[in-house]
């Protein structure tokens, strides 16, 4: 059995003054179902995939990724990929309302979309990185692209249809809150929006005053009606690439990415729960997450060891320890990052491995 290992975690300092700022060129293409806008920073590395994310909704890509993206120790990652971010149809800055009676794609028909992006741009693999809607687009075009697809990280993500229960707590809901107090409650965690943050209270007041609202209230009843993912453990149906999981503690999400975990190969799988993050990891903590994507990508054989921080330098040398045991080195590992002793994740214990932070 693996060693358990606890690290101390600190967040960094978010990128400097001095620093420059990528720049971007934004797209759009025709698909079937619809235009669809899109941002690329930086230019192809020869055979490294793009890291192409999706947002979730009530977001675009640059309210849901740009703390992330900016943040200073993310740029020893991006410099080495070029990135494409996607925002739905209808969610990009300035988009025009869609006419009334507009029938607003699926997420499967999202996922859809996907191929045409790819090929527009002429890139033949990915990694991908969504949040909540944009996690299961991204895992919906995985499933059916299994070989341009290298790794996800997918934050918050649901993999399961609403049933008859969670149809009846919505119409419920719906009867005596507003769609942005709605999609606020999918967005952070109860205990957020009671405490009413300086974070809160922009997302809040962005949404709720979107000259697009009507559209954002159309990709919210798309997430509303998806389909099962039907993923299972050892099935046909499953993510065949490296996957890492990532949930805050006591975020909305929190109970469907620990099923989502239990549906996915161990071997193949990190599971990242992260303390003190809410809701929206990838806004409040993006030290954290920058520091778990770095240890994912030099799992994948993308960032070499003499550019990794403290961190995942102590991260490396304890799971190579642990996986000369039993031979397997395997490239992806279970992490359950907390603040407090708890039940680790489900799966081989010679894969896990508890950080505290």
């Amino acid at each position: 059995m693996a060693e358990l290992q606890e690290v101390q975690i600190t967040e960094e300092k978010p990128l400097l003054p001095g620093q420059t700022l990528e720049a971007a060129k934004t797209h759009s293409v025709e698909t079937p179902y619809g235009s669809v806008t899109f941002t690329v920073y930086g230019t192809p590395k020869p055979k490294r995939p793009a890291i192409f994310t999706y947002h979730d909704v009530g977001l675009n890509y640059k309210s849901c990724f740009q703390p992330l993206f900016q943040f200073g120790d993310m740029q020893e990652i991006i410099q080495n990929f070029v990135r494409v971010h996607v925002d739905a149809p209808g969610m990009e800055e300035g988009a025009p309302v869609f006419p009334l009676g507009y029938q607003y794609p699926s997420l499967d028909q999202l996922a859809d979309m996907i191929p045409c992006i790819l090929q527009y741009l002429n890139f033949s693999t990915i990694i991908g990185v969504g949040v909540g809607a944009g996690a299961y687009i991204l895992s919906r075009y995985a499933l059916s692209h299994p070989d341009s697809v290298e790794g996800l990280v997918l934050i918050n993500i649901d993999p399961n249809a609403k049933g008859w229960m969670d149809w009846a707590a919505h119409k419920l809901t719906g009867l005596t809150s507003s769609i942005p107090e709605m999609i606020l409650g999918h967005l952070f965690s109860q205990e957020e929006i009671s405490g009413n943050s300086e974070l809160i209270q922009k997302y809040r007041n962005t949404i709720t005053h979107a000259p697009n609202l009507e559209n954002i209230e159309l990709y919210w009843n798309s997430y509303n009606n998806r389909r099962d993912l039907n993923l299972e453990r050892g099935g046909e149906i499953t993510l065949k690439c490296p996957v890492m999981l990532v949930v805050g503690d006591q975020a909305p999400h929190e109970d469907a990415v620990v099923e989502c975990n239990s549906k996915l190969d161990p071997t193949q799988t990190s599971f990242l729960k992260m303390a003190d993050s809410g809701g929206q990891p990838q806004l409040t903590q993006p030290g954290k997450l920058t520091e778990a994507f770095k240890y994912f990508l030099q799992g994948m054989g993308y960032m070499a060891s003499s550019c990794m921080t403290r961190l995942s330098r102590s991260r490396t040398a304890s799971l190579t320890s642990a996986a000369s045991i039993d031979g397997n080195r395997s490239r992806s590992r279970t992490l359950s990052q907390s603040s407090e002793s708890g039940t680790l994740p489900s799966g081989p214990p010679e894969h896990t491995m508890e950080v505290s932070c």
